[in-house]
């Protein structure tokens, strides 16, 4: 049809190659509500050729050593590097964040991922003891586990696909990964960097689709002896029944309902702006309506304020910033996650209320403290029932230490050791002498 535009065509990667699929899924621009892409919509036999190239792939890769997969990685991130703003243009549109974001955040975020793997696979050590009395050494050593299955969410695609894919194969592993189908498009770009970075076919396959489909095929499979995945608590306790024959490591990043707590000392000028970005940062209207029935007050935005849009993107996801207050602690919005530029503002009284209300939700992935009072800091940090706590910032990450939540936040812990730990086994080797 005349004036009609051509839709970007996804192939899943396995085995160092793209392949077409026998059916495929619709994936829209988020700016304009349009179909621009197509996915393939796999299922189990994808599945099992990933498993069986990364399986075949497997002996070659672990066998290199530390320093031969090292530089491998540091390749795929200068190529990362230098395709950053056609990564960042293909991350705005295809998951709806601001291209700024894009290109300061989440694609130098990837770049990093494999240089920090790629560096860290080189200082980790091992134990070593003597028993003397009996002529016996002890030593333990860590080997790759085998195929990794990795699964990505949505909301930070290439960063967080990256995060897991770094670590897994610069400890020798080969992988098959899955990204949401919602927000396919810079894994696929990554797949064509592979072979230019010196990366075996096998070592990552890409295999693009639904949960139920691809996921669920991933997770079961009888070959695939790790799972890494970020996602919902749902579909986390999905994982866990699929696994729990096969005896799978598991590690679950799950979601977060992370509270701001702000003093009355606190710094507004340095405050103020950091909440609002960790407030506003992703791109949901029925958690709103559900507040007002409930009898809290909006204060500006959804329902408040008018969205005036360019014709383009009328029909597009966006939703002002919205600042809700007279809410209850029991409200959804104070104990769901909520995707979208929605906050709640509440006040308290003391340090032991404001505790008590933060832990009062079931999850525990991070939070923040706003105070110039350096014993109220720690004392408050240390009481959250949280993986990490920001104390007068927000995202720092220092990535040698651990990541992860508590309660229903998630299972395991990310980082430089962390991560090599998940992805290797150790064993303990006893000689006499």
């Amino acid at each position: 049809m005349a004036g009609t535009k051509a839709l970007l065509m996804l192939e899943n990667f396995i085995d160092g190659k793209f392949l077409p699929c026998s059916s495929y899924i619709d994936s829209y621009d988020p700016s304009t509500g349009e179909v621009y892409c197509r996915v393939p919509n796999s299922g189990k036999d994808e599945i099992e050729a990933a498993v069986k190239a990364a399986r075949e792939a497997f002996p070659g890769w672990s066998s290199r050593s530390p320093q031969e997969r090292s530089r491998v990685l540091n390749q795929v991130a200068d190529l990362l590097e230098q395709s950053l703003e056609e990564f960042a243009q293909a991350e705005s549109k295809d998951q709806g964040k601001t291209l700024a974001l894009a290109r300061t955040m989440d694609i130098p975020r990837s770049v990093q991922n494999f240089r920090f793997f790629a560096s860290s696979i080189l200082h980790h050590t091992s134990e070593c003891t003597q028993m003397d009395h009996l002529g016996c050494m002890h030593y333990t050593v860590r080997a790759p586990v085998g195929v990794a299955g990795l699964i990505s969410p949505w909301n930070l695609p290439l960063y967080l696909l990256t995060w897991k894919i770094a670590p897994a194969i610069a400890a020798g592993n080969t992988v098959v990964a899955k990204p949401s189908e919602l927000t396919s498009v810079t894994a696929w770009m990554l797949c064509t960097l592979l072979d230019k970075a010196g990366v075996p076919p096998g070592v990552v396959n890409i295999v693009f689709g639904t949960g139920p489909r691809v996921g669920e095929a991933l997770v079961s499979h009888p070959e695939v002896p790790l799972i890494s995945f970020t996602g919902s608590q749902p579909t986390a306790e999905r994982i866990t029944q699929l696994s729990a024959p096969h005896c799978k490591k598991l590690s679950l990043e799950l979601g977060g309902k992370n509270p701001a707590i702000i003093f009355e000392d606190a710094n507004l000028d340095e405050c103020i702006p950091a909440t609002v970005r960790s407030s506003f940062a992703n791109q949901v209207r029925s958690y709103v309506k559900r507040a007002l029935a409930e009898g809290a007050q909006i204060w500006c935005g959804e329902g408040v304020d008018k969205l005036n849009l360019p014709a383009r993107s009328q029909a597009g996801y966006f939703m002002l910033p919205t600042v809700i207050t007279d809410i209850k602690d029991e409200s959804c919005c104070m104990t769901e996650e909520i995707f979208g530029p929605v906050t709640c503002v509440v006040p308290f009284d003391s340090e032991e209320e404001v505790i008590e209300r933060a832990n009062n939700v079931k999850y525990g992935l991070a939070a923040t403290v706003w105070s110039n009072n350096v014993g109220r800091v720690h004392r408050v940090a240390k009481k959250l029932q949280s993986g990490l706590v920001w104390t007068n910032c927000w995202l720092i990450r220092e990535l040698n230490l651990p990541f992860g939540g508590m309660k229903s936040s998630g299972i395991g812990r990310e980082g430089a050791k962390d991560s090599y730990d998940f992805f290797t086994e150790i064993k303990t080797i006893t000689v006499k002498h």
